[in-house]
């Protein structure tokens, strides 16, 4: 007899200890973050909502590094970047995090939601990133 290959072995061990648990395993999924030469992740999270518009300046070598971002945890966005300017829920549990790169309406009293050029992480259904997006009006590289 054949040895069982090993999703057969993660679904019988997903029906006895229940879809939870399951889920739980799979949050082990993405990889994590190398070192991106050249980036300063200190300056970019110092720049809570691209406020002191520090964060443009950094985005050519982001954008340089853009492939190591994909399939990247939430968690180790979150160390490279810090928390994103604001979070976006979508259906069931992707999301999106928005970090904007020049100062706008986001930097007034209340931070208001703005259309300041901004970076866009969006993270699939297993919590890594899926597609990376920068507002066309950033003049990056300027």
């Amino acid at each position: 007899m054949r040895p069982s290959p090993p999703v057969s072995v993660f679904c019988r061990l997903a029906r006895r200890v229940g879809p939870l648990a399951a889920g739980l395993a799979l949050a082990g999924c993405g990889h994590a973050l190398p070192p991106l030469p050249g980036f300063a992740p200190a300056a970019w999270r110092a720049d809570s909502y691209g406020c002191q518009g520090n964060r443009l300046a950094q985005l050519p070598t982001l954008l340089k590094a853009r492939e190591k971002l994909y399939l990247t945890r939430a968690d180790d966005i979150n160390a490279l970047l810090g928390q994103p300017d604001e979070e976006e829920l979508r259906e069931g549990t992707e999301k999106v995090y928005i970090y904007y790169l020049v100062p706008g309406p986001q930097c007034e009293p209340g931070h208001h939601r703005s259309a300041a050029p901004c970076l866009r992480l969006h993270f699939g259904p297993l919590g890594t990133v899926t597609e990376i997006l920068v507002d066309p009006t950033a003049k990056v590289g300027q």
